[in-house]
């Protein structure tokens, strides 16, 4: 078995891991990256649209420009990078991490780890919707990567479920190379994606975006020919007389990303209603020596953050190789009508760097109090659960730690 040696061991070679393989060997210690596939950028490199890297490089680049730009950065003597490499296990006692490729079982012994794996797509199979198992169903990652990389449509007419950011993106592209995309159903009763993605990628295309709507039912013989869809009510019970046909060969889910933990959850925490690993403020997990960032702690909506997320960590994990001592941990509660929040516990070594989603469309002002007292306050606005929320707060400011609460007020 093939063995190697690194201080901080990056396990994803995406937005987060480069951000944290980054700013570790800007601390002056050996990093290794540790990716699936056979180069870095992860799924940057099929996306070919813009609006990446207006706040961490500040300007408009595609997913494959931020990520060049990127690998030029990380390309120091003091980071190594393996690529198809696959996560197999860890083994905690000895700070060994093992991975599968072509020539066989490896094992990296680190002294510290980030862990960046991303996301995954939601599958079809987690929608219980009836019908034959017949092709032309596809997530929309698996689509963007045959139009953009493939050079190969997935059909000639699409339904999209789901209106969050890839799948709006989508019906854009698919409209682009000349399919003919019937419309975007939502199940909730507003959008998933952002406001700008809602405008220019479906009313500029004149293409319908149908609230409290869903798939009821697919049919074909073999490939698909028809996708019944119907209104649900605000229990998301089917309203009787709604159902409605579409004589389609494409049906392109846009459904939710889940983070990516299924190698890491038995060995950190990992949040039961996000199912993405459990950080403090500094990034670092349960376990003193393991650090996360980027999709596979929560969803982002803007892969500048997840950047921004994987160079702290990966500072962080350098610093526990140079023996700097964590510091004492609080976990932040949730108040009215938050949804998601991250980090979940507050570290004092670190500013309050905070990220949130309402749990429904509001209009007020989000707060953070210390205790009784409100150490910040954002200005009203109209909030929807499909906008992140990103604000930061110095430790200076919170003083004595009394009990931390994120909430929304009118």
């Amino acid at each position: 078995m093939k063995k190697y040696e690194t201080d901080v061991l990056v396990i994803g070679g995406g937005a987060a891991g480069m951000g944290a393989a980054l700013s570790a060997s800007e601390e002056g210690v050996k990093v290794t990256i540790v990716e699936r596939t056979e180069r870095l950028g992860g799924i940057l490199n099929q996306c070919i649209h813009n609006g990446f890297g207006l706040h961490f490089f500040k300007e408009e680049l595609t997913g494959p420009e931020y990520a060049f730009k990127f690998k030029k950065l990380v390309q120091k003597d003091n980071i190594e990078f393996l690529s198809n490499r696959f996560l197999y296990k860890i083994d905690e006692e000895n700070k060994e991490v093992y991975f599968t490729s072509t020539e066989g079982m490896e094992v990296i012994k680190c002294k510290s780890m980030v862990y960046a794996a991303g996301a995954r797509e939601r599958p079809y199979g987690s929608l219980l919707v009836p019908g034959g198992r017949v092709s032309g169903i596809y997530t929309a990652g698996v689509a963007q990567r045959l139009t953009n990389l493939e050079n190969r449509l997935p059909g000639k007419k699409a339904l999209i479920l789901g209106s969050g950011d890839i799948g709006l993106i989508m019906a854009r592209r698919l409209t682009l190379e000349g399919m003919k995309v019937e419309a975007v159903l939502e199940r909730m009763p507003y959008p998933g994606g952002l406001e700008r993605n809602i405008n220019q990628c479906l009313n500029d295309f004149n293409i319908p975006l149908l609230l409290s709507t869903t798939v009821l039912e697919v049919r074909g013989n073999g490939r698909l020919e028809e996708v019944i869809v119907g209104q649900v009510d605000e229990n998301y019970n089917v309203i009787k007389g709604s159902e409605r046909s579409y004589a389609v060969d494409t049906l392109i889910l846009s459904v939710g990303l889940v983070p990516s933990t299924t190698p890491i959850m038995h060995v950190v925490d990992i949040n039961p209603r996000t199912r993405g690993v459990v950080v403090d403020s500094q990034m670092r997990t349960s376990k003193d020596w393991i650090f996360a960032a980027g999709n596979c702690v929560v969803v982002y909506d803007l892969v500048d953050y997840v950047s921004s997320e994987g160079q702290i960590a990966g500072k962080n994990a350098a610093k526990y190789v140079k023996g700097e001592e964590k510091g004492n941990r609080y976990e932040i509660k949730k108040g009215r009508n938050i949804g998601i929040i991250n980090p979940l516990i507050y570290s004092d070594k670190s500013d309050l760097e905070l990220y949130i989603r309402v749990s429904k469309p509001d209009t007020g002002k989000l707060v953070v109090k210390n205790g009784d007292e409100i150490v910040y306050q954002s200005k009203e606005s109209n909030l929807l659960p499909s906008e992140m929320e990103h604000f930061k707060i110095k430790k200076e400011k919170l003083g004595e730690i009394k009990g931390l609460t994120v909430e929304m007020i009118k």
